[in-house]
C-alpha cells in the first residue's frame, strides 16, 4: 500500500510508522507483580539485518531506556535467553526478539518450539519480505513458485500460539492486543509471532492516541467449578494413600506456599516433575523428591502404592508417568488440577480445571481437618530417609580423576546457597539434577527439559540472571551443549550478567551414548572416540582457553577437590567464570528412576539388540492403554 502523506496527524491521533507504533505500544504495557506495577516487557533482544534495521531498528533506538534493546551474538541464543527470562519471572514478564528475514528468523524457530512445548511467553518479531513485492526476490528471500505469499517465517506457524503477518499498518490495532492476550493467558500461554515486512515497518499511519494509553495487566485466575470440586473432595476423603504431583503450573500460579501448607496439613506426600521441582524445599517433610523416569526411588515407590493421585499443574508427559507404566498401570484414581482443559483430561483423569492456587485454597477449605492415615505418613518418612542416604552416597567425592556427573553435582550443590539458581537443559545432567539436586526455594532450580534443547544452558543462564539479578546463577553444561551454542557467554560479559559455568567434558554426547548401549546398540557416532576422525583422533578442546577468549575468567581443574576450590574462587569473581573438568562418560545414577519407552528394532543382527527388544516387550505388557 502507499504511505499516507499528511503533514500532521488528525485530532486524537498520532502519526507514527508501524515500527514506532509497535514499540510505543509495548513500552506502555505494565503488569501487577507482588503489589507493584512493573513494565511487562524487559526489553528487546535484537540482531539487525536489512529486514529490520531501518524500520524496527530506528524505532528501538528512539525508544532508548523506555524500551531497552540488547544485542546478542546468535538469534537462537537470544531467544533462549528471552524464554529463560520469562520462566524465571513465572511468565509474568516477557522479552521481545527481532531478527531479519532469512537465517536470522529461522535461527529463532527452534526457540519458538522450545517456548511452545514449555508454554512460555516470548514475542517474536522477525522481519519479512516486502509486502509490495516490488524488489522480489529480495536478499534472503526463499521463493515458492506456487505460493508467492510464503516466506521462511511461515515456519513459525506450528510453533507459535499466535501468528500474524502485518501487511497493513491498521492491522496492529487488532493483532497486537491479541498477541499480548496470548502471551498472558494461563492456558494459551506461549510464543506469539508477528511477522513484519520490511516496507510495512516504515509506513506511517495516524494511530488513535488511546491505543498507547498505559495499561496494567493482571494474570487471570480461573475459578473452581463447584461440581468438580465436590467430586475431587469426595475422592480425596476416601483415599488411604493419596499422592500429589507438583508440576510447573504450581510455580506459574505462585502456589508453592499453598502447596507446602496443604501437603503438611493433610499429610499428603508431594513428588515433583522437572518443571515442578523446587515447589517445595528439598527438606520439607512432605517432599518425596522427583517422580518418573529420572525420579527418586522414594517418589516412584509412593506412586506405585498410592490409591489416589492428584497432579497439580502438570502436563503428565511420559517422563513423569513412566511412559504409562508407573502409576497409570496400577489402577489408581487420577485427579488433574490444571488450568487448561487439554491437560486436565489427559490419561483419563477426573478434571479439576482451575488455577492451581485457587484450587488448593478451595481443597483446603473443603477438607477441613481430614488427614491421611498415620501409617501413610510414616511410610513417607521411611522412604525419604532411605533415599537421602542414597543421594548422599552417589554425590560423595570418591577421589576419582574422572568423576561422575553425580559427584560433580554434589560439589556444586554443597557450594550452593539459598541465593543459588542452577540452570541446565538436555542430556544426562537434567536427569541427575532431577534425582539428586537439593532445591532450597522456589526459583532455585531452572531446567529446560520439555524440549530438551541442547544449547539452551548458557543463554538460558543469562536470561535467568537478567530476570533475577540478585541470584547467583550456576550453569552446569556438557561439552556437547557448550560446543553447540556458547556465543552468549560473550554477551553475558558484555552486559555484566555474571554466571558461574561448570563444563563437564566427557568428550562426546555421553547421555545418548548410554541410551544407545541400553537399547543394545554399539557405541557409534556419539563419543568422539566412536566417530569418524582424522587418524590422530578428535582434538581435545580447551574450554577454559575458549571461555577466556570470549572475555570470561576461566580455569581447568581435575577432580572434585579442585572443583570445590574453583567454585569458591568463582563466587568472588565480578564477571562470568567458567570451570572445566573432565568427567567419565559412562556412569549414571542407577538408583531410582523408571522405565522409559524407547522403541527397539524388531530385527537386528546384534544379539544385544534382540535381548533389549525382549525387555522392551516385557515392559510394554505392563503399559496402560
Amino acid at each position: 500500500m502507499s504511505p499516507v502523506f499528511h503533514s500532521a496527524a488528525a485530532p486524537g491521533t498520532v502519526r507514527l510508522t508501524v515500527a514506532q507504533a509497535l514499540v510505543r505500544y509495548l513500552s506502555r504495557q505494565y503488569i501487577e507483580q507482588h503489589g507493584q506495577e512493573v513494565p511487562l516487557f524487559g526489553g528487546c533482544f535484537a540482531i539487525f539485518g536489512h529486514g529490520n534495521v531501518a524500520g524496527l531498528g530506528e524505532a528501538l533506538h528512539a525508544a532508548g531506556d523506555d524500551f531497552p534493546t540488547y544485542r546478542a551474538h546468535n538469534e537462537q541464543g537470544m531467544a533462549n535467553a528471552a524464554i529463560a527470562y520469562a520462566k524465571a519471572n513465572n511468565r509474568r514478564r516477557i522479552m521481545a526478539c527481532t531478527s531479519s528475514i532469512g537465517p536470522g528468523a529461522t535461527n529463532m524457530v527452534t526457540s519458538a518450539g522450545l517456548a511452545h512445548v514449555n508454554r512460555l511467553p516470548v514475542l517474536f518479531l522477525p522481519g519479512d519480505t516486502f509486502a509490495s513485492r516490488a524488489p522480489d526476490p529480495v536478499l534472503q528471500q526463499v521463493e515458492h513458485f506456487n505460493d508467492p505469499g510464503l516466506s521462511v517465517n511461515d515456519c513459525f506457524r506450528p510453533v507459535s500460539r499466535f501468528f500474524d503477518r502485518i501487511t497493513r499498518p491498521e492491522q496492529l490495532l487488532t493483532s497486537l492486543p491479541q498477541a499480548l492476550a496470548t502471551l498472558l493467558d494461563p492456558v494459551d500461554c506461549g510464543p506469539a509471532t508477528l511477522c513484519l515486512p520490511q516496507d510495512v515497518q516504515t509506513l506511517a499511519f495516524e494511530w488513535p492516541e488511546d491505543f498507547f494509553t498505559r495499561r496494567v495487566h493482571h494474570i487471570r485466575r480461573a475459578p473452581v467449578a463447584q461440581e468438580e470440586l465436590v467430586a475431587a473432595l469426595d475422592t480425596l476423603r476416601t483415599a488411604k494413600r493419596p499422592l500429589l504431583i507438583a508440576g510447573g503450573g504450581v510455580h506459574y500460579s505462585e502456589a508453592c506456599e499453598a502447596l507446602a501448607a496443604f501437603a503438611q496439613q493433610h499429610g499428603i506426600p508431594v513428588v515433583e516433575t522437572q518443571a515442578g521441582k523446587g515447589a517445595l524445599p528439598w527438606d520439607h517433610a512432605r517432599n518425596m523428591g522427583a517422580i518418573g523416569v529420572t525420579g527418586a526411588a522414594s517418589a516412584n515407590q509412593l506412586a506405585r502404592e498410592a490409591d489416589v493421585i492428584m497432579a497439580i499443574g502438570s502436563r503428565l508427559q511420559d517422563f513423569t508417568s513412566g511412559s504409562r507404566t508407573l502409576f497409570e498401570a496400577a489402577g489408581q484414581t487420577l485427579i488433574s488440577l490444571n488450568v487448561g482443559r487439554f491437560d486436565a483430561v489427559k490419561h483419563g483423569a477426573r478434571q479439576l480445571q482451575c488455577d492451581a492456587l485457587r484450587g488448593l485454597e478451595a481443597l483446603t477449605a473443603g477438607l477441613g481437618d481430614w488427614a491421611a492415615p498415620d501409617s501413610w505418613v510414616q511410610r513417607q518418612s521411611g522412604l525419604k530417609q532411605e533415599w537421602e542416604a542414597v543421594r548422599e552416597s552417589v554425590m560423595a567425592d570418591q577421589g576419582l580423576s574422572l568423576p561422575t556427573d553425580a559427584q560433580v553435582l554434589g560439589a556444586v550443590n554443597r557450594q550452593a546457597t539459598e541465593d543459588t539458581t542452577v540452570v541446565c537443559a538436555a542430556g544426562g545432567l537434567p536427569g541427575e539434577l532431577h534425582k539428586l539436586w537439593a532445591a532450597s526455594v522456589p526459583g532455585s532450580y531452572h531446567v529446560e527439559y520439555g524440549f530438551s534443547c541442547m544449547g539452551y544452558e548458557l543463554a538460558g543462564g543469562m536470561g535467568v540472571k537478567m530476570a533475577r539479578p540478585e541470584r547467583d546463577i550456576v550453569v552446569v553444561v556438557g561439552d556437547g551443549s557448550y560446543l553447540m551454542l556458547n556465543s552468549e557467554l560473550a554477551t553475558s560479559v558484555m552486559l555484566g550478567h555474571k554466571l558461574t559455568v561448570v563444563v563437564l567434558d566427557n568428550r562426546g554426547y555421553g547421555c545418548i551414548n548410554r541410551l544407545q548401549h541400553a537399547t543394545g546398540g554399539a557405541g557409534f557416532n556419539n563419543l568422539l572416540k566412536d566417530c569418524r576422525t582424522v587418524p590422530e583422533g578428535a582434538p581435545k578442546v580447551d574450554f577454559a582457553a575458549h571461555a577466556r577468549a570470549l572475555g570470561c575468567q576461566a580455569e581447568q581443574v581435575t577432580g572434585i577437590g579442585e572443583l570445590d576450590a574453583a567454585l569458591e574462587r568463582a563466587r568472588t569473581s565480578s564477571t562470568t567464570y567458567v570451570i572445566a573438568l573432565d568427567t567419565d562418560p559412562l556412569p549414571s545414577t542407577q538408583e531410582g528412576g523408571h522405565w522409559w519407552e524407547v522403541a527397539i528394532p524388531e530385527v537386528s543382527e546384534r544379539e544385544a539388540v534382540r535381548d533389549a527388544y525382549q525387555g522392551y516387550l516385557s515392559h510394554k505388557r505392563q503399559q496402560a492403554c
